[in-house]
């Protein structure tokens, strides 16, 4: 099969296409053949990274040595299973997280039947379905953490984020009164995902303004709990994107629910081939993707 590999860690034109051997399932993993996946802020980080702290994070990701296959979500149709899998078939259309693991930039990949997996929307494409497992997940699982309640004023800060796209709906669905802080060229569309306000930071620090909040999350992580402090209310809650997470499935399945009933959708900013990987890292290297960057197979 084909995968991506890090042959050289720096730039993006360290990785190349190779083939290499097909995985085979254990009695509880699923085979599934991918259809579309993401190239994330992450994948760009761990590309980037130096030798020491690689040694580190490979520590938890099965190392992160020469020929590592990147990309940590994905969509795609299950064509084997184990025989110990219970909840899936082949042939189901599936949405996922690799965990730790990534290996999601690859035309195969087997992941265990309890990691976050989940049918894919109904209403969504692959390209769509792979944008959703790690900026939706993120934004939920840490927005819960502020209980956000009907009327509330939520900012968000990076809304035109993979993360802030989602969080900016989410919140918008839980009712609560939404400002988006993004930049110029990005307020229209993200006002249009639920803002009802949206500020832009080229030319208005929200931290200046005399306006309070409920909740503030940063969803680019470019702020600090002293800068914002002034902004929020006596029981205002500060969240930060770099906040730990714990994928579970239901969660993923709480969003497929969210999807289907209309009430939140993924935001692509480009689509490439598996052909041009690097450059779909190069536009992410800028740090200017808006939403999603999904890579097709």
């Amino acid at each position: 099969m084909k995968a991506v590999v890090v042959t050289k860690y720096g730039p993006p034109e360290g990785l190349r296409i190779k083939e290499i051997e097909k995985p085979r399932p254990k009695p509880n993993e699923l085979l599934v053949k991918i259809r579309a996946t993401t190239v994330t802020f992450g994948d760009a980080m761990l590309r980037r990274m130096r030798l020491p702290t690689r040694l580190l994070f490979g520590l938890f990701m099965g190392g992160l040595g020469k020929n590592k296959i990147l990309g940590h979500e994905f969509a795609g149709v299950i064509e084997q299973v184990g025989d110990e899998v219970t909840l899936f078939r082949p042939g189901d259309e599936v949405f996922a997280s690799t965990g730790m693991k990534s290996g999601a930039h690859a035309e195969y990949i087997c992941i265990p039947e309890d990691s976050m997996v989940a049918l894919k929307p109904d209403n969504m494409s692959f390209e769509e379905a792979a944008a959703v497992p790690i900026g939706g997940h993120t934004a939920l699982d840490i927005l819960r953490r502020g209980n956000i309640q009907p009327g509330q004023k939520v900012l968000i800060y990076g809304a035109s984020g993979s993360v802030g796209t989602y969080a900016v709906q989410l919140a918008a669905c839980w009712e609560a009164e939404v400002t988006g802080v993004s930049s110029t060229k990005n307020l229209e569309w993200v006002k249009d995902l639920g803002c009802s306000t949206v500020i832009d930071y080229t030319k208005e620090d929200f931290t200046q303004s005399d306006e309070l909040y409920d909740v503030i999350f940063d969803a680019v992580s470019k702020l600090s709990s002293s800068r914002v402090k002034r902004s929020l209310n006596e029981t205002g809650v500060y969240l930060d994107v770099r906040s730990t997470t714990k994928e579970k499935a239901e969660n993923l399945s709480f969003l497929k629910e969210l999807i289907e009933a209309g009430e939140l959708r993924s935001v692509i900013d480009r689509r490439y081939p598996l052909e041009q990987i690097v450059e779909a890292h190069r536009h992410v290297d800028t740090g200017h993707k808006k939403g999603n960057v999904v890579i097709t197979l």
